[in-house]
């Protein structure tokens, strides 16, 4: 199988060390425009589509392997060895932060540092010592939806998502994005990213990890990023400016310029 051709991988840019960045639930490469190209100078960018988004091979997809967030892992360990990548930079949005996690674990003599944006190791409250943001009634509710009503979730999600209400193209981005996904591949990634919980695969981890964490995100309160914070030992935790879950999309300039900063700094 061409892996390449199955994730739908781009590459571009002028340096040798590959920066791969990998984008967030119901999305697909197209939302790393704004941030990807600033990089293209000084490094080897590239991007990719999971196996059931964007305009990957949807022949490829596997209801068994894309059950977890390890099968999504495995398109990304699966990549850097078809390009036989070494020192790789990986840049995850949202769920992509553990997937790129748990990726980097299996396979760490070819990465070297994570920069997690918006991450959460587990998206349910665990009371009384975790807040992850939802109790079960939201993602059981999120996940009936999805079932019943495609247009319904993509609008309710989207919102939640997005918390830039000057910028109303971004909500609606993300909803067409999300009506695109074929339903229960959806539903699966869904439970697969909602239901996970990825808190023990945090402290054995030593890769340098930026966190990015955004003000007045839903998806990710300021809780999680200092319980990462914590349990990540070679972190560093950067509350933005930027609000909502997204600030590749609604602050990239930003966005960035943190990034920059950190892969400058952690040489």
């Amino acid at each position: 199988m061409n892996i390449l051709q199955r994730n739908n991988v781009r590459i571009s840019g002028n340096g040798s060390q590959a920066i791969i960045f990998a984008h967030g639930y119901g999305c697909d490469q197209v939302m790393w425009r704004k941030v990807s190209p600033a990089f293209d100078e000084n490094f080897k960018v590239i991007l990719f589509d999971y196996v059931g988004a964007g305009q990957s091979d949807l022949d490829a997809y596997d209801p068994d392997r894309y059950s977890s967030l390890s099968g999504y892992a495995q398109d990304i360990i699966e990549l850097c060895d078809a390009l036989d990548l070494h020192h790789v930079i990986l840049v995850g949005h949202s769920v992509s932060s553990m997937i790129c996690l748990l990726a980097a674990s299996k396979m760490p003599q070819r990465i070297e540092r994570l920069v997690m944006i918006c991450p959460s190791p587990r998206y349910l409250n665990d009371p009384p010592n975790y807040v992850g943001g939802f109790e079960p009634a939201d993602i059981e509710g999120l996940l009936d939806i999805i079932s019943r009503n495609q247009p319904g979730w993509a609008n309710y999600l989207a919102g939640v998502v997005a918390k830039n209400p000057d910028q109303p193209a971004l909500a609606q981005e993300l909803e067409a994005s999300f009506c695109a996904m074929d339903p229960p591949i959806a539903k699966r990634f869904a439970e697969a990213t909602f239901l996970a919980d990825n808190r023990a695969d945090l402290d054995n981890f030593d890769k340098p990890c930026l966190l990015l964490q955004c003000q007045h995100d839903s998806v990710a309160p300021l809780e999680v990023g200092e319980y990462l914070s914590k349990h990540l030992s070679q972190s560093t935790l950067v509350q933005m400016k930027a609000t909502g879950h997204c600030p590749h999309m609604s602050h990239p300039e930003e966005t960035t310029e943190l990034i920059k900063q950190f892969l400058e700094n952690s040489n």
